[in-house]
């Protein structure tokens, strides 16, 4: 090849990359656009909006970039959560504040350990012991939302009526909690244990945000628990054990860029085990290609993330802590 062809290849090429360039650049502009509009954000000024365009931008393109990549059993999408930092989404869409991950056995007992009928999958939400997917929004309290939805699918179990109850009353009424800066699943059933129940959420509404408690309405009881258990750490084949009973309250890593975007399938990981986040597994199954999955219930609403607001994480993973550390600390009430 002569040197001018070589030149004007060169040339070609270089051309073509900055058309590329602009594309995905015109893509990201446009779909950041459409985005505002879905979610009804707006930006103080031009350089708040430059800012938040640059961290959707890098979102925008990581989402597709693995997406297109393929081979894998699960998807990502761009959501409501991807113009954050990612301490700005941890602070107010995490809030699982536990104590380090060297958790070894108690002496708490468990009362499903010798049981043996386990099925094949299962299912809380058609046994109707499962509220709808709620949301916890700006307010780093997933671990309300975690031990009330165990709350609410023990106490169904129990007496064959499903209550939604209150979040707001264990997120202002719960001493050793921080509120919105985050708290811990053993202390919000502590709370409860002691407060001989909760009350529904009809009566104590939501408010994404911690207020004063209100001791007329935390009076208002309808739905009781005797206690709580802790499933034995670092065994998958525990907890199995225990979600065939009921749902259980586990704590994960969900900081990551694919949690924060997962969309569908079962998710396989990328997540390390630094727990930071409460979710709720109400049951479990496999999948079409094979893969054994927990079913989970999160507190991120059904807009745009997941599966109508459900995760499907793999099960039965090499590392004893499950994947995200699913398996580090479960519990669940006793009704």
């Amino acid at each position: 090849m002569s040197d001018s062809n070589t030149f004007l290849f060169l040339i070609v090429g270089i051309l073509a990359s900055q058309a590329m360039s602009r594309t995905v650049h015109e893509s990201a502009i446009d779909e950041h656009e459409q985005w505002m509009v879905k979610h009804g954000r707006t930006y103080k000024d031009r350089a708040e909006k430059d800012k938040r365009f640059k961290i959707f931008k890098e979102n925008f393109e990581y989402v597709h970039s693995f997406n297109n990549a393929g081979n894998t059993s699960y998807k990502l999408s761009i959501n409501k959560h991807s113009d954050l930092t990612h301490d700005e989404f941890v602070a107010a869409r995490t809030g699982d504040i536990n104590p380090s991950n060297n958790v070894t056995s108690t002496e708490m007992s468990f009362r499903y350990a010798e049981f043996a009928q386990i099925p094949s999958s299962l299912d809380w939400r058609t046994e109707g012991a499962v509220t709808a997917v709620k949301n916890q929004h700006n307010c780093g309290c997933c671990w309300a939302f975690a031990a009330v939805a165990a709350t609410e699918g023990a106490t169904q179990i129990k007496t064959q009526n499903l209550v939604s109850l209150s979040e707001q009353q264990v997120l202002d009424c719960s001493d050793n909690n921080d509120g919105c800066n985050g708290g811990n699943k053993i202390s919000a059933f502590q709370y409860i244990v002691q407060n001989s129940g909760l009350t529904s959420e009809d009566n104590y509404p939501y408010q994404q945000t911690q207020g004063a408690c209100d001791m007329q309405k935390q009076a208002s009881q309808v739905a009781v628990i005797s206690s709580y258990e802790k499933v034995p750490p670092n065994s998958e084949q525990d907890l199995v054990k225990a979600v065939s009973n009921q749902p259980v309250v586990v704590s994960i890593e969900a900081s990551g860029p694919h949690f924060r975007h997962y969309k569908s399938g079962v998710f396989t990981g990328n997540c390390g085990t630094q727990t930071n986040h409460a979710v709720t597994v109400v049951g479990f199954g496999t999948s079409d290609d094979g893969i054994d999955y927990w079913l989970v219930k999160n507190s991120w609403g059904v807009e745009d993330w997941g599966e109508d607001g459900y995760i499907r994480m793999q099960r039965n993973v090499a590392d004893p802590q499950g994947l995200c550390g699913l398996a580090i600390r479960p519990a669940y009430p006793t009704a």
